[in-house]
């Protein structure tokens, strides 16, 4: 059983690679040369920002959220901005579906529904919290968020490949392994699917601030043991690094947990509202 379940990861993972590879060679690219722009370009949007922040955030990777974290800390955005960019960031989610065929109607409502509740949360969230950080200059945050990277393309394209891939393999091989000790309807019912609770334990996964969380969160929507509005859930909850970011760059340590409870209580909002529709 352990072996068949390894082998089935290893076959998986190996299919998945060219497709992830080429996905973030072109990542890597637009992240190399338009970042800088991209940053100074979510500074200065003003009330437009949960818009752009929604629509920038759910380009895969968490490049966008690292940005939005530093920006927030220096006073640049709005927490309804970083919230938008936050909550619609795809990180790994998208890429591993782009590797499964016939998965572009899923990502395509994954990316829809995200952006959509990033701008709507984001909006409520300006609406509610009018108040901003003291405002620092942009070259110093661009600076501190890795706009100004020179380095290539290929190499990090290669690594993030790399380091996907491998957990890929774990994570495959774990599901693969609980799928048949225990059986996906088992799985199911210990995750509460079609139930409230669900959503809730799905963001939790999300909040992890590390890709793995979303292979996870993924791995399992694609097995069945997660609903669609529970995977919205945990993706939404899901910022990457960027999380991580904010409790480094972003003072007091209060408004960070604040902000945390925010994206968690929208993300889990969100998702039981879309497990009631889809």
């Amino acid at each position: 059983m352990i072996s068949d379940a390894f082998l089935d990861a290893v076959l998986d993972t190996l299919r998945t690679l060219p497709f992830l590879f080429a996905a973030f060679l072109v990542i890597e690219a637009m992240e190399h040369y338009s970042n800088q722009y991209s940053s100074k370009v979510l500074a200065r949007v003003g009330k437009a920002g949960p818009f752009l922040g929604a629509v920038l955030g759910c380009i895969p990777q968490c490049g966008f959220s690292v940005a939005a974290a530093n920006l927030y800390s220096g006073g640049l955005i709005t927490l309804g901005t970083l919230l938008a960019v936050f909550l619609s960031t795809s990180d790994e989610a998208v890429l591993i579906l782009l590797a499964h065929p016939g998965s572009g109607k899923v990502i395509g409502s994954l990316l829809i529904w995200k952006v959509v509740i990033g701008i709507g949360m984001g909006c409520l969230m300006d609406a509610l919290f009018r108040k901003r950080k003291e405002e620092k200059h942009i070259e110093e945050m661009c600076k501190n968020c890795g706009c100004s990277d020179t380095s290539g393309i290929f190499r990090p394209a290669i690594l993030h490949t790399v380091r996907l891939g491998a957990y890929l393999l774990v994570f495959t091989f774990c599901l693969n392994l609980v799928l048949e000790l225990v059986g996906i309807e088992q799985l199911s019912r210990i995750l509460g699917k079609d139930t409230l609770f669900q959503p809730f334990l799905a963001a939790l996964l999300g909040l992890i601030p590390n890709c793995a969380s979303s292979v996870l969160i993924t791995e399992l929507y694609l097995s069945g043991g997660l609903s669609f509005g529970s995977a919205i859930a945990g993706l939404c909850a899901g910022a990457g690094v960027g999380a991580a970011v904010l409790f480094r760059s972003n003072h007091p340590l209060a408004e960070n947990v604040k902000i945390l409870v925010l994206l968690y209580g929208c993300a889990v909002i969100s998702g039981i509202l879309l497990g009631r529709v889809m």
